[in-house]
């Protein structure tokens, strides 16, 4: 039976309920079912002044909004997840949240908070997973040259012709891979379906090195923030479940603003090379052989090098 919507908020809680489920997005679904049971009013405790926790992530995150807020009691929130857009059954593929619909958003929760003093919130929650028992990677973006490229261009940021020219190169899309010119499959021993960082055109790979150096802290921002155009509900805030937890409320989460890991991300290190050698899959790089990984921060950037989307960029 077809529940019937008490009020608006109610009816967004049932939409985001059933769209959550045909996605199967348990850990989101969890924290937004909690979010919207907390008993209400809410008080902050104290958070101690760090980003590793453990516990109840609905709370935790809830808690850690509210303090970067500079808030003390929480008087409402209503949660909603919109990782079932792609999903969504009936063909619309959106959800109405505050009147504004969205049909691709880069925060998988949306949470509108009511503070003490009336002050309402509205804010985007990126949330990341890792389910082995030590902590991994988690992937920021993938896209494609071409895309990333004009995700800069629209942010001010100029890109040469060079530079896309070297970064297809770098991704292996077709017609800019080894195996599209004979004459560079001669003698060639590793992987032919790409050039790698420090075979690409010498003038592109030094107009990144260049980019990557003056623009690390805005690239980071809109690798965290900007998938999609027109996303009304950019995340601002980063919650990371970082390993295999065997209990919910001890759950070890990391949380960051967006301004915060950004901020952290660079005093971390600039950009810089890393070597490695490709050691599985059927280019095995010869003995000796050895690679360059660009990365600048937190962030690495790579060859996607899937079977669906070899040749996708992957952050």
């Amino acid at each position: 039976m077809a529940l019937e919507p008490k009020d608006k908020t109610h009816a967004l809680q049932i939409q985001a309920g059933i769209l959550g489920r045909n996605a199967g997005h348990k850990f989101e679904d969890t924290i937004v079912q909690q979010l919207n049971n907390v008993d209400y009013p809410f008080s902050i405790a104290d958070l101690a002044a760090k980003n590793i926790f453990k516990g109840n992530p609905a709370l935790l995150i809830l808690q850690y909004i509210a303090k970067t807020m500079k808030e003390t009691k929480i008087l409402k929130a209503n949660a909603i997840s919109t990782g079932a857009l792609a999903t969504s059954e009936d063909g619309r593929k959106w959800l109405d949240i505050n009147g504004v619909a969205i049909n691709r958003c880069k925060s998988d929760l949306v949470i509108s908070l009511i503070f003490a003093n009336e002050r309402k919130l509205t804010t985007g929650v990126s949330i990341k997973q890792c389910s082995k028992k030590k902590p991994t990677n988690a992937q920021l973006y993938f896209t494609t040259a071409k895309a990333f490229v004009s995700l800069l261009q629209r942010n001010g940021i100029v890109v040469s012709d060079s530079a896309l020219l070297a970064l297809k190169q770098f991704c292996g899309d077709n017609n800019f891979r080894p195996l599209d010119d004979p004459k560079l499959m001669i003698g060639r021993t590793t992987d032919p379906r790409r050039f790698f960082w420090e075979e690409i055109n010498d003038d592109g790979r030094n107009d990144w090195v260049n980019i990557f150096n003056v623009h690390q802290d805005l690239i980071t921002s809109l690798l965290l923030q900007k998938a999609y155009l027109n996303d009304p509900f950019t995340p601002e805030f980063i919650l990371h479940k970082t390993c295999l937890s065997n209990s919910w409320d001890s759950t070890e989460v990391a949380l960051y603003s967006v301004d915060e890991l950004v901020k952290l991300s660079k005093k971390y290190r600039g950009f810089e090379t890393k070597n490695y050698s490709v050691k599985k899959g059927s280019y095995k790089d010869p003995p000796g052989v050895f690679h360059q990984a660009p990365r600048f921060g937190i962030v690495q950037m790579q060859r996607g090098g899937q079977k669906q989307h070899p040749e996708q960029l992957q952050f």
